[in-house]
């Protein structure tokens, strides 16, 4: 067994790889499909929520899902397993953000989790009339996760 040093710098390294953590829930039997696998578009829908609860973080308003592009589904997402949802900022660009998302999901006896689908997403940020506008100034110390707490 590895000892503690080892195993918090290996937590580390996943973490810098995966992003942040955006979204931890449980696969229900009401998100199933007829085979009994959870429904692709109910993790897709997940991975969405995660993606737009940052970019309008980053955004400080309004964003609207442009594209999802590369999905790939690794593995079947069982009832009761754990899913978390984890976003990595990739690009800003005047108006846009681009985030790899991913999902892994822990089986409820399990210790370890599994990657079962990545994709990246796109988001504009919109004003009060749906138009795209421009991203504040230095918009990536937006998220909420990054920041220090204040004294």
């Amino acid at each position: 067994m590895p000892d503690l040093a080892t195993r918090a710098k290996e937590l580390v390294n996943q973490l810098e790889e995966r992003g942040t953590l955006a979204i931890r829930t449980i696969a229900m039997p009401a998100d199933t499909n007829p085979s009994g696998d959870i429904f692709g578009g109910w993790l897709l829908a997940q991975m969405d929520l995660a993606a737009g609860n940052l970019a309008g973080q980053i955004a400080r308003g309004r964003c609207a899902t442009v594209a999802i592009d590369g999905i790939q589904f690794v593995r079947p997402v069982h009832v009761g397993d754990e899913v978390s949802i984890y976003a990595k900022l990739e690009k800003i660009g005047r108006s846009s953000i681009t985030m790899n998302i991913q999902a892994w999901a822990r089986p409820r006896n399990e210790a370890s989790a599994e990657n079962v689908i990545n994709s990246k997403f796109v988001f504009v940020a919109i004003d009060e009339e749906g138009k795209p506008r421009p991203l504040p100034e230095n918009a990536e110390t937006n998220m909420v996760y990054r920041r220090l707490p204040k004294d």
